[in-house]
């Protein structure tokens, strides 16, 4: 078969072609596919060619390169089409496609250039495995055009089972295959020309014009046409150092130069190069922003210092420079500051430019004017009472004037750094709710003699517009920018904060819409006898949906803006551009998104004002008095979910507390109902005169004592620190298992003191449990009915009296004397080192293994003969012991028996209690 077309071999000039050929695209095709060309290139027959893989030097000796060659089955080869060129000049080679040959020949090893001539053959498509690219042989294989690679490549394709890929550069790895990158600002060549080689090593594309195939741009400076291409197309701008350090990386597997947490190291920042100085700013906020200039990469001056590159005046409060600027400073607006760090990248200074309000043309124009009107004090006057007129029609009517479509634009959502922000491109900006871009009606129907119902229901309709109006700047100006996808410098915020933010904003939007527009329509074909509160009955529904998700967490949304706010530079710099703007009036986000919490109450108390202004034989006071009924139920139901939201907000904050806290304190059906803050005046549950901590939960009682010692902070994986756990827990006890609750009468030597009188199921002796509470919040009488009123729910008993025993101290040996003296906290002091020294200097601690065997060996004997009582008590603590141990969960892990010296009075005690 003739063609024009030959497979590349590993000779000179046949295997390699030159590689601006190589970076456009070829497609890849089979050798049945090649169609024969014009008569002017040279047909050939396709010479059968055996694949093969070389490793060089050090490579050969690699066990893991040796087991990769023999892996590797398949090569990619380039299939040559040799063009006959004008006499004396050598022909030229064009790469027709690429396509894929299985390797049959085994690798070989090659330890010098003395054996290179052995394996250059035409008959061979060799590939080269260079261990290092700055080795002289890997110079002198460059030199004679063959195919060379690195270990990562090889490595790879036989993990990943891809053939041997072909490049006519040599490829050591592949972390910047798929990248195509520019450069500017480099005067040495040979600087460039060392990171364009080490960019074709790793796989990359170079362009020496910029254009939108370009994923990168490599800068050595701020300026210049590319720069500012790059900018307003969101390519990323690298640092120089980016190459450097992708290329130290290239011997570990899988790593990519394009991986943003990599990427994001060597991005330049927006201030670089960029001197700055700020006028018109208070004291805090200069402070701010010069923080924020070193943050991204700058440096600030003195204003007026002519080192300075830019001077960022606060437009609203200068009205002059205090000097005459250079040519080459930059008098720009704070959107400039901004606006570059929301971008991530320096803005042009050509759209932010600070023009003078008092300029000498504009004094001049002025002057000329009131030079040609000589009444103008009578045109000023008529001009008022136009005004003055306009306005009054305005409070007639409860419809704005339509916007022109000018002005729509002008206060359209898109950011106005966004060079795309034009009326055209505006409208694919974002998913915007169509009702958000829907006008009222034009004419206003007034009704000749305006009842006080009508005005109420106008106000009414009024607020709701307003409302709605705010909703939809809430989703338009922050929300739709912030999900929007191909952000500048990558999304601003993470779509979990994003929806924690928002929550269910746009939900409400869809339902006040369509209240308003029903609103609308009402006051448009006004009638006495229409019903106002039919409208809020057909939503009331809609709003128990969408408003409790959004009221509960609104201190959650608070929070989440402002800690992003502090921690994200990029999210501060978008609230002070997007907050700056006419549409918010000067309000936050905080403070625009806390207005669906005072709707409803708002709407509530209109409601009511309508029913007074409504005559008694109207259908719609009744209906009216069903609304409000609704709109009670709906914030009834919001201040229940909200009381159901904090209560498992403060389970959390127990288990952060309480270290060692057991995770099945999280449940759904359990709240925390009240805390109480005692010292312990027995041995149980922890040593006498510690201080302890009560939760009572609804089913449980959780039991700790605070910590002796706390040692650092908590980082969560998500890089938020906490406090560090302040309690050590002892028990969660089921409320079930406190069989009596004992008020310990006032004495002398024993005050605020209470007991509980608790029986494990594991236990057969009962546990006695002495507290005095030490906060006087909370009367003891009330803890300890709220105590029993819940004990009594939880083993369904309706006599929660019949739980609290009122008892004397001395017969269950209960006193709070001398709990605060020094002598009381030596002894504790004492009794705490005493107990760390024994378990320090414990020669009889016995590993559980160990406990096991003697435990099995007790077992055996014991079927042989019968034990004495000594070993029978102590075969009984290896059982007790070996059980402890076998334990998984430490959450209801029982007490240990009542101290002995005690059991005896305890038991007599509490005979007649059970």
């Amino acid at each position: 078969m003739a063609d024009s077309s030959v497979l590349a071999t590993a000779t000179g000039t046949a295997s390699l072609v030159d590689s601006s050929i190589f970076d456009s695209k070829v497609t890849e095709t089979s050798k049945e596919n090649l169609c024969t060309e014009s008569t002017s290139y040279v047909d050939e027959e396709m010479p059968q060619v055996q694949t093969r893989v070389v490793l060089v030097q050090e490579a050969g000796s690699r066990e893991e390169l040796l087991k990769a060659a023999k892996t590797v089955k398949i090569m990619e080869v380039p299939v040559i089409k040799i063009k006959e060129s004008c006499p004396g000049k050598s022909d030229e080679k064009l790469i027709k496609s690429v396509i894929t040959l299985e390797i049959k020949a085994p690798c070989v090893k090659m330890d010098s250039m003395e054996e290179f001539g052995g394996l250059d053959s035409p008959e061979f498509e060799n590939v080269f495995v260079v261990m290092d690219f700055q080795d002289p042989i890997f110079d002198d294989l460059y030199k004679a055009d063959c195919r060379i690679i690195g270990p990562p490549v090889l490595l790879n394709c036989a993990r990943m089972g891809e053939p041997v890929p072909f490049s006519c550069r040599p490829l050591y790895c592949a972390s910047m295959v798929g990248l195509v990158l520019c450069f500017t600002g480099f005067r040495r060549k040979e600087e460039l020309v060392k990171l364009v080689t080490l960019v074709h090593h790793m796989g990359g594309v170079i362009r020496k014009d910029f254009n939108s195939r370009v994923t990168h741009l490599v800068a050595n400076c701020t300026q210049g046409e590319k720069f500012r291409v790059a900018v307003s197309l969101g390519t990323p701008i690298m640092k120089p150092e980016w190459i450097y350090k992708a290329w130290e990386k290239r011997n570990e597997q899988d790593f990519c130069a394009a991986v943003d947490d990599f990427r994001n190291e060597f991005k330049i920042p927006p201030f670089q190069d960029c001197i700055l100085s700020f006028l018109g700013f208070s004291d805090d906020e200069r402070t701010n922003m010069e923080e924020m200039t070193e943050m991204q990469g700058g440096s600030y001056l003195a204003v007026g210092d002519e080192r300075c590159t830019h001077l960022v005046v606060e437009e609203n409060t200068v009205k002059d420079l205090p000097f005459e600027p250079s040519k080459k400073l930059y008098v720009v607006k704070q959107e400039w500051f901004w606006g570059s760090i929301q971008m991530d990248a320096r803005a042009g200074e050509s759209m932010y430019l600070y023009e003078k309000a008092n300029t000498p043309e504009l004094k001049k124009s002025v002057s000329l004017l009131s030079l040609s009107t000589p009444n103008s004090n009578r045109k000023r006057r008529r001009l008022k009472e136009t005004l003055a007129q306009l306005s009054r029609e305005t409070d007639l009517s409860p419809f704005p004037p339509r916007k022109r479509p000018s002005a729509e634009h002008s206060l359209s959502i898109g950011s106005l750094l966004d060079i795309s922000n034009t009326p055209e491109s505006s409208i694919n900006y974002g998913e915007t709710p169509k009702s958000c871009t829907k006008s009222s009606r034009n004419s206003t129907p007034v009704p000749p003699k305006q009842s006080a119902r009508w005005q109420v229901a106008k106000e009414l309709y009024q607020t709701e517009s307003n409302y709605v109006n705010i909703l939809a700047t809430i989703i338009q100006l922050f929300q739709v920018p912030l999900e929007e996808e191909g952000q500048r410098g990558g999304p601003i915020l993470a779509p979990e904060e994003i929806k924690t933010i928002f929550g269910s904003i746009p939900d409400i939007f869809d339902v006040h819409m369509k209240i308003k527009d029903d609103l609308e329509d009402l006051i448009v074909n006004w009638d006495e006898n229409k019903s106002i509160g039919d409208i809020f009955l057909k939503y009331s529904k809609d709003l128990v949906k969408t408003y409790p998700p959004f009221v509960n967490f609104f201190e959650m949304s608070k929070e989440t803006i402002i800690k992003c706010e502090k921690q994200k530079p990029r999210f501060h710099a978008f609230l002070k551009i997007n907050q700056a703007k006419p549409e918010c009036g000067r309000q936050s986000l905080v403070e625009l998104l806390i207005r669906p919490v005072q709707r409803l109450p708002s709407v509530a108390l209109l409601l009511n004002d309508l029913k007074k202004h409504t005559a008694d034989e109207n259908p719609d006071k009744s209906t009216l008095e069903k609304a409000i009924g609704s709109l009670k139920e709906v914030m009834t139901h919001i201040n229940e979910d909200k009381r159901k939201t904090e209560a498992q907000k403060q389970i959390f904050d127990v288990v952060y507390e309480v270290d060692g806290c057991p995770a099945n304190l999280l449940s759904s059906h359990r709240s925390l109902v009240q805390r109480v803050e005692t010292v312990s005046l027995g041995e149980q549950p922890c040593d006498r005169g510690e201080q302890v901590t009560l939760f009572l939960f609804n089913d449980c009682l959780e039991i700790a004592r605070k910590r002796h010692k706390v040692i650092g902070t908590f980082r969560s994986p998500h890089g938020h620190t906490r406090p560090p756990a302040s309690l050590k827990h002892i028990h969660l006890m089921p409320l079930s298992q406190i069989k009596k609750v004992l008020d310990i009468r006032e004495t002398e030597d024993c005050r605020n003191a209470f007991a509980l009188l608790v029986r494990p199921p594991t236990e057969q002796a009962n546990v006695l449990l002495s507290f005095q509470m030490t906060s006087d919040e909370l009367p003891k009488e009330n803890w300890l009915k709220m105590l029993c009123r819940h004990v009594a729910n939880t083993i369904c008993k309706a006599d929660a009296e019949n739980l609290i025993y009122t008892a004397d101290p001395e017969s269950f040996e209960v006193n709070t004397k001398d709990m605060d003296s020094t002598l009381s906290r030596a002894s504790r002091a004492i009794k705490k080192t005493s107990k760390k020294v024994t378990r320090a200097f414990s020669f009889s601690k016995t590993p559980k293994r160990a406990l096991r065997l003697a435990l099995m060996s007790s077992h055996s004997s014991s079927e042989a003969r019968s034990p004495p009582s000594s070993d029978k008590h102590a075969v009984s603590r290896l059982s007790s012991t070996s059980s402890l141990a076998g334990i998984s969960s430490p959450s209801l892990v029982s007490l240990p028996s009542f101290f002995e010296r005690r059991s005896h009075t305890l038991s007599r005690s509490t005979t007649h209690l059970i």
